[in-house]
């Protein structure tokens, strides 16, 4: 029995390490207006380009590319969330 694809496997677990090597730690910062929906748009843009560059040589790994969308995805909910939740204070507070 030969097993072939090993070595393929083994360069991809390898850029996975390194990758998310590179993605511990803090990210970076975003700051965004929440009433402002480019503002938001433009943090979120931010911080998928700050994953980009921390993984970029990585993303065609296919290992790293769906964790790499993933994270994408999760920032973004929480910033949209962060919005709200700042919409909102602010909404009771002038109440």
């Amino acid at each position: 029995m030969k097993i072939t694809g090993l070595d393929a496997f083994n360069r991809q677990l390898t850029e996975a390490q390194r990758a998310l090597e590179a993605l511990d730690g803090e990210l970076g910062t975003v700051n965004f207006n929440p009433n402002d929906p480019a503002s938001i748009e433009a943090a979120i843009t931010h911080v998928e380009t700050m994953v980009d560059e921390r993984v970029g040589a990585y993303l065609n790994n296919p290992i790293i590319g769906p964790i790499a969308a993933g994270m994408k995805e999760k920032y973004r909910e929480a910033i949209i969330e962060r919005a709200a939740q700042a919409r909102l204070k602010a909404a009771s507070s002038d109440e």
